[in-house]
């Protein structure tokens, strides 16, 4: 990592522009372009990528197919399920490639690639035949990394206008269409449908709230008699009523992005109402621990403030008496300045506030912690009363397990089903939040607390 680092320093940053792109082009080349075997949809956004993907890929198998999916979670190859433990959201070009190829090794129809801005400037996607790019929402981060908002969303468009830069593909004698589908309740939308498509799909949700960017689409998906509940949500689609299991309003969104891809592919409605009733739950995604205990615990990634407001959003609907809320940032040049927004937006919603350590990477993990806790502090928050500054993890949340009263709901987040704690030189400290938070459950409740 150091010599990489000083490399950077010494060598023009054009150098590692082609690097880049000729890797992509080799590794796929190594492995017989397996792009070109499969319909690729490709899934881009700030927030809602992996739960998207994972929506998709489940509606395809509902009607017959075999799915290949790659996402900050999980892999998923023909029904074959693990978790993602590389702590990146689009692995590397040759890593990628690879997976590719076992996926249509495996038979697979479809590939779904959730495709980071991260991903796109180093070229990750380049030699990747996409057939539908997917665009979520847009928010600030990655900021320090593209060197400002409007070159985060370059890059994220970038996606877009590669989308047709590659040969249109034909499976059993049908030509398939290129195709973008992009969320208009986002107000970055017709940033997303200037781009050169084929065809052009629009989603979006009648909720309060949530107005609609207007634009020139070829077909609108829209959701319908939305009724949010601490089930999950319901909506109609076309006609068509859905019941998803997903907590919040923001998965409406997610499952409509699911919908309106998949129906561009053939996918009844039917089908895509029965795959999504049937989905518990994403790993690590607003995701709740069920182990015995009186109080509830809720495990979600929400690494950035719009996914704060999201969280706190759905959580508002759900009884309970305290919040106690376990959260950190992330190091390693990701967007220092959101660190005491977090902080903030913690404090303004919960009782007590955990400030702990998240993935330093290289970057000082108590400086970290003060900055975070500087947010909430100025929020009104009172050290060692309402406000814990912890740096070891599994400290936080056991502090946060045994304060946790019948009737409390105990929040984590930044880490949702991440297998990992990266620190300095890219040491990683093997973790599983959700295991951790089971056992420190199971021990309180030995002891009778």
């Amino acid at each position: 990592m150091a010599m990489k680092s000083k490399l950077k320093k010494l060598v023009p940053a054009r150098f590692f522009d082609v690097y880049h792109l000729v890797l992509a082009y080799f590794a796929a080349w190594r492995h017989g372009f397996p792009s070109e075997k499969m319909i690729v949809i490709g899934v881009t956004g700030t927030n809602g990528k992996s739960t998207t993907a994972n929506l998709i890929a489940r509606i395809l198998e509902e009607a017959g197919e075999k799915v290949g999916l790659t996402t900050t979670v999980n892999f998923r190859i023909a029904g074959q399920d693990w978790l993602n433990d590389t702590k990146m959201t689009m692995l590397g070009r040759s890593r990628l490639q690879a997976l590719l190829a076992r996926m249509v090794a495996a038979g697979c129809r479809y590939a779904v690639v959730e495709t980071s801005s991260e991903g796109v400037k180093q070229h990750r996607h380049a030699a990747i035949n996409y057939d539908a790019v997917v665009f979520t929402n847009l928010t600030p981060e990655h900021l320090e990394s593209h060197g400002g908002f409007e070159n985060y969303k370059r890059a994220k468009g970038e996606l877009f206008r590669h989308l047709t830069a590659r040969p249109v593909k034909r499976f059993g004698g049908r030509e398939i269409v290129k195709t973008s589908v992009v969320n208009l309740n986002d107000p970055h939308a017709g940033y997303f449908l200037s781009f050169a498509a084929p065809k052009k799909i629009g989603y979006r949700a009648e909720l309060p709230g949530r107005s609609a960017v207007a634009a020139a689409v070829d077909e609108t998906t829209v959701a319908t008699d939305v009724r949010v509940t601490t089930e999950g949500s319901a909506f109609s689609v076309g006609g068509a009523a859905f019941l998803l299991k997903l907590l919040g309003a923001f998965n409406v969104e997610n499952a409509l992005a699911a919908i309106a891809v998949t129906s561009s592919l053939g996918v009844p409605l039917a089908t895509a109402a029965r795959a999504l009733a049937k989905i518990e739950v994403v790993p690590g995604r607003m995701e709740f621990i069920a182990a015995g205990q009186p109080f509830a615990v809720l495990v979600d990634y929400a690494p950035e403030p719009e996914s704060f407001r999201k969280l706190y959003e759905a959580v508002a609907l759900f009884p309970k008496k305290r919040i106690i809320h376990v959260l950190g940032s992330c190091g390693g040049g990701r967007d220092r300045d959101r660190r005491p927004v977090l902080g903030r937006l913690a404090a303004e919603h919960a009782d007590i506030v955990i400030v702990t350590n998240e993935d330093p990477y290289d970057d000082d993990p108590l400086e970290i912690i003060r900055e975070v806790a500087a947010g909430a502090r100025a929020a009104g928050k009172r050290e060692r009363e309402s406000l814990f500054l912890v740096p070891e993890r599994h400290e936080a949340l056991r502090q946060a397990v045994d304060l946790a009263a019948p009737g409390d709901l105990v929040i984590a987040t930044g880490k949702g089903a991440e297998q990992a704690i990266v620190g300095a030189h890219g040491a990683r400290q093997p973790w599983d939040e959700r295991v951790e938070l089971r056992r420190l459950i199971a021990r309180r409740l030995a002891d009778g607390k």
